[in-house]
């Protein structure tokens, strides 16, 4: 049976309160599944419009199950083994502003829309100088947030009431503070009123966040059992791990706005989340990009296969413990103990999360996520990491675009592809090519925003390691770790 509103009766239809930016699976299993507990817990009655950031997406494939869908939580509560199926039904619709502008609009001018809230990778909220007013509608995110504020701004004749909060879910540090200054960079570009300006800081609260539950996404490998078990069609269903907290520094009145606390969801809003990010980021989040690669190249698919693998698993827990917490402020045994928890959820037996996925703009998610750690563990030792070097070195080879005569399909800003295809043009394996293109990607400042060849010893061990995974083999490369 196909899943749709009408072969679901009884459901709710909730005033579309959130405009949201990502149709992805994990704003639908994190945030929407967050409003959906908060409309079935304490009577929320918040609906969500998903508008789609970019030209193509999966806006389709929602209005045709009416915005329905379900979220497969599978993990651990309280030592014991827990899976949790929950239908969503608090997404209204879906809608592409590039071929339905009208309504996008339409949208943008509902005095009942209250916030904003997106997930654009990490590429999204990005400068673009060419992001003109009169497009419709900007190319980047942040172009279609300056057009969206001044849109409302005028159409309720900068009424404070109006405001939205805009609370970001990018993986980038500070990620609202990125979104306001380009938006407010746009508006200056386009001449806009000064009483713009003053809406925008009087009306509106940008809210920088992080976020943590693992989100493997669709069960492609075991739909016909997932659907058969649900008794619908559902070409949206997305599973995650159970665990979930969302960090949100925003103005106490947003707390009270957004009440997720009272439907018993660990939702923290604080005055500051620098140490709560820096935590999660290095070693979650770290974890994964430090090791996608590696695992890729050995022929590992799931972070479980890697985490339980005598080789990987070993490799994981040294760069985590031995060089990605060097770095981090706080009590080591409070920091141990940390990293131990977080490692744990990766032998998850009930999640199936694959490198794949965590493969995506993995450019700019290692820049994000481990660039921070080997830069301040080459500074604070004055040396470099072998295990966080050897990741880049992996990496490095991925973005090859082949390995082992097998072809790998990158998925990144088209600018990392064409960057890195370019260095690998022609190459011909001998040390120094190794050593010329080594010293060409560490200084490709456009992503690394400095020249990493200056960082000590650098150069030297990365071009060392991606010799040995090019002349004997990942699996021979990494035995060479102490």
């Amino acid at each position: 049976m196909k899943l749709n509103r009408q072969s679901k009766e009884r459901l709710n239809q909730y005033p579309e309160k959130i405009l949201q930016f990502g149709e992805g699976n994990f704003l639908r299993a994190f945030v929407d599944w967050m409003v959906n507990k908060m409309n079935q817990e304490i009577d929320y009655n918040t609906g969500i419009v998903i508008a789609q950031p970019i030209e193509k997406g999966l806006t389709e494939i929602i209005n045709s199950q009416d915005g329905l869908y379900h979220v497969l939580l599978k993990g651990i509560k309280d030592g014991k083994p827990i899976q949790e199926n929950e239908l969503i039904d608090c997404v209204t619709r879906a809608l592409n502003p590039y071929t339905e502008y009208d309504k996008y609009l339409d949208v943008i001018d509902n005095p009942e829309l209250r916030f904003v809230i997106s997930n654009t990778t990490e590429a999204g909220i990005s400068w673009n100088e060419s992001d003109s007013f009169e497009q419709t509608p900007q190319d980047s995110f942040p172009g279609k947030m300056a057009a969206l504020l001044y849109r409302r701004f005028k159409t309720f004749k900068g009424d404070k009431s109006k405001g939205l909060i805009i609370i970001c879910c990018e993986l980038i540090n500070r990620n609202a503070d990125f979104l306001k200054k380009y938006v407010l960079q746009h508006a200056k570009n386009w001449q806009l009123e000064a009483e713009f300006f003053s809406w925008l800081e009087e009306a509106c609260a940008f809210c920088n966040t992080l976020v943590d539950r693992i989100v493997p996404g669709f069960p492609k490998d075991h739909i016909e059992e997932v659907q058969q078990e649900l008794g619908f069609e559902d070409q949206l269903v997305t599973v995650g791990e159970y665990f979930h907290l969302w960090v949100i520094e925003a103005p106490k009145w947003v707390k009270d706005e957004f009440p997720a606390n009272k439907a018993g969801l660990q939702v923290k809003f604080v005055d500051d989340m620098t140490d709560f990010r820096e935590q999660k980021v290095r070693v979650l989040n770290g974890a994964h990009t430090g090791s996608f690669a590696v695992s890729l190249l050995f022929g590992i698919e799931t972070v479980r296969e890697s985490i339980e693998h005598e080789i990987i698993g070993k490799f994981m827990k040294n760069m985590v413990y031995n060089e990605i917490l060097a770095t981090i402020k706080g009590e080591k045994e409070d920091l141990i103990q940390f990293a131990k928890k977080i490692l744990e959820r990766f032998y998850n037996p009930y999640i199936r999360h694959e490198w794949n996925s965590i493969a995506l703009n993995s450019m700019s998610k290692w820049k994000t996520r481990n660039l921070c750690s080997l830069v301040d563990y080459a500074r604070m030792k004055n040396d470099s990491p072998t295990h966080l070097s050897f990741s880049l070195a992996a990496l490095i080879a991925y973005y090859r675009g082949e390995y082992n005569g097998k072809k790998i399909e990158l998925q990144d800003d088209q600018k990392n592809i064409d960057f890195m295809r370019k260095v690998w043009d022609g190459f011909e394996l001998n040390k120094e090519n190794v050593k010329s293109l080594t010293e060409n990607v560490l200084a490709y400042s456009d992503l690394w925003e400095l020249d990493l060849n200056q960082l000590p010893g650098l150069g030297e061990l990365v071009s060392k390691q991606l010799y040995l995974i090019l002349s004997e083999g990942i699996h021979n490369a990494i035995q060479t770790l102490s």
